[in-house]
Formats: C-alpha cells, sequence, structure tokens
C-alpha cells in the first residue's frame, strides 16, 4: 500500500515562488470514505484514489493517463474544479509545495510537506504559520465543494 503522511500550513509570510506548475483538478468522486480526482499539472496528466484520512495519514495511489483524456475527465468532475499553481522548495532532507489557488479560492495559499511518519521531525521556513492539517475545509476535495471564497 502506499501511504501519504502529509502535513498542511497556511501560507503566512512570502514564499519563495518561483518555477510554478500550473494545475487543474477535478474530482469524480469524494466521500468519507475516498476521493478520486483527475488533474492536469502542466503537460503531465494524473489520476489518483485516496482513502479517508486517520490521523495525517491516507492510502494514496497516482497513475499517469494520457493528456488528451484529462480535459474529458475534468468534464466528468462532480464539483467545480480547483486552480492552483504549485511551487517547490527544498529544505533539509524534505520539500515543502506551496499551493497559491485561483478561481474561486483566489487569496488562499497554504504548504505541505509529505513525512515518511507522522513523528518526523522538519524544519518549517519562517513563512509557514498555523498548522491546518486537521481542518478537512483545506482538503482540495473541500475547496471544490466549498470554496474559500465562500468562508
Amino acid at each position: 500500500m502506499n501511504l501519504e503522511i502529509e502535513r498542511k500550513f497556511i501560507v503566512v509570510g512570502e514564499p519563495p515562488l518561483e518555477n510554478g506548475v500550473v494545475m487543474v483538478q477535478g474530482y469524480l468522486c469524494h466521500d468519507p470514505v475516498r476521493t478520486v480526482r483527475v488533474r492536469k499539472e502542466g503537460a503531465r496528466a494524473v489520476i489518483t484514489i485516496k482513502s479517508a484520512t486517520v490521523g495525517i495519514s491516507r492510502a494514496e495511489y497516482e497513475y499517469e493517463i494520457p493528456l488528451e483524456d484529462v480535459e474529458e475527465l475534468l468534464n466528468l468532475a462532480v464539483s467545480p474544479v480547483v486552480r492552483k499553481t504549485r511551487y517547490y522548495y527544498h529544505l533539509g532532507e524534505h520539500t515543502w509545495e506551496i499551493d497559491v489557488f485561483g478561481g474561486e479560492n483566489k487569496g488562499l495559499i497554504v504548504a505541505e510537506i509529505e513525512l515518511s511518519s507522522e513523528n518526523e521531525e522538519f524544519e518549517k521556513p519562517d513563512w509557514v504559520g498555523d498548522e491546518v492539517s486537521h481542518d478537512r475545509r483545506y482538503a482540495n476535495s473541500s475547496l471544490a465543494q466549498r470554496p474559500y471564497s465562500e468562508w
């Protein structure tokens, strides 16, 4: 099983935003037990299946799909698509993913870090603020259903 262990934080300062990748993602299924997402990320397309989150961990399976299929699959999304630009910042042994949201989620900027275990130590850059890992409003699948602009 592929296990994703991820912590998510609000960005409060000025993160380094260089060489971003534009992403558009739509959910074919999102319920308390699972999500199925398709995403166009630059010139690449993927489908991702995730289980329910327990703590900050969940099963995750991701597979590349033909780029020509992603637009058709995005049209099958059960809620509006989520638009964002992702930037990567390397610090120590970890890579931070900084998501700057657009569309109905404009104004929201979060930073995520994937870990090997829930107790793994990591460095926090000074532009990382409060942790929101357990606040479901910040999950991308939730942002598709209830965008940041409606909070």
